[in-house]
């Protein structure tokens, strides 16, 4: 039986309909993979902007290595034992300028007022607080006393004092923002908002400690760390018999 034209043009119309809805999808995929491409760096890895969380999770990580130096110049000074100046004087001034002045700056500016507006964990943000200006209250006292290479018996007890007393107010700080605070901050603010955030504290950043600030710091800290022997990772893992 001849197909009739009537038919042969209906199937034409159909043929070249199908053809254009596959181009679309096709060209669809492309840009979605252009995209996705645009977003790899030249190592392969992924390109995309670090969220606002996961930038002050990673400074926490800085702070938390600091932390362990601080442990080590503690049981330096109880046991009376000498460590280079700039163990303790360099790590103060890191928490001062990076961690204070910069990792708090930002909780306190974007995350914080955002929680008090929203009325979501004002209790923990008060908290919050207080313990941010506690921390600097001890930072300035141990920037002065980190400041001579010879101390008084006096100043060494006091900084067994501070040390610790830092360390187990900050320990349970992080940890509660990065279980409890950051996770719900995601909840109470746009996508817009939340990624006009990320480019904002990306520039924060930039301004003061310049494209490369965060990776600065990280071997600065790797610095300090050799000098008290605590940079190996190694060494802390235990031998279990």
């Amino acid at each position: 039986m001849i197909p009739s034209k009537n038919n042969e043009a209906s199937n034409r119309r159909e043929f070249i309909e199908k053809s254009i809805q596959l181009t679309a999808v096709v060209g669809i995929a492309g840009i979605t993979l252009l995209s996705a491409c645009k977003e790899k760096k030249d190592d392969g890895e992924e390109g995309q902007e670090v969220s606002p969380p996961e930038d002050l999770m990673q400074e926490h990580g800085l702070l938390n290595r600091i932390l362990l130096i601080y442990d080590t110049c503690g049981i330096h000074l109880i046991n009376k034992k000498t460590f280079p100046l700039e163990t303790l004087s360099g790590s103060a001034t890191i928490i001062r300028t990076f961690v204070e002045d910069y990792n708090e700056k930002q909780e306190e500016n974007y995350l914080f007022p955002r929680f008090e507006k929203a009325n979501q964990l004002t209790d923990l943000v008060k908290i919050l607080r207080q313990q941010h200006q506690a921390g600097r209250s001890i930072t300035d006292e141990i920037i002065h006393l980190s400041k001579s290479a010879t101390r008084t018996d006096t100043e060494s007890q006091k900084l067994i004092q501070l040390l610790p007393s830092f360390n187990n107010m900050y320990r349970p700080h992080e940890a509660r923002e990065d279980t409890v605070l950051f996770p719900a901050f995601r909840k109470i603010v746009s996508r817009h908002e939340y990624d006009s955030l990320g480019e904002a504290f990306e520039k924060n950043e930039h301004r003061p400690f310049g494209e490369d600030g965060f990776e600065m710091m990280v071997n600065k800290v790797a610095d300090i760390e050799k000098a008290p022997g605590i940079y190996e990772l190694s060494k802390f893992t235990p031998v279990i018999a």
